[in-house]
């Protein structure tokens, strides 16, 4: 079994965990923004197939 040889030091690892923490901000910055965008109707890159709200007899 491979094991690692010396141990990480502490700001290795507090940098890489930086690094993971700051993508998933900017997923959700992303994410909230196109739910933003959509919400408002001025999205341009993103069609959404508008669905009306007739009941059907």
């Amino acid at each position: 079994m491979a094991v690692p040889k010396k141990r990480t030091s502490l700001s290795k690892k507090r940098i890489r965990k930086n690094i993971w923490k700051k993508k998933a901000y900017w997923a959700a910055e992303k994410a909230f923004s196109l739910a933003k965008s959509l919400s408002t109707g001025k999205s341009k890159s993103f069609f959404v197939q508008q669905t009306s709200n007739k009941v059907l007899e």
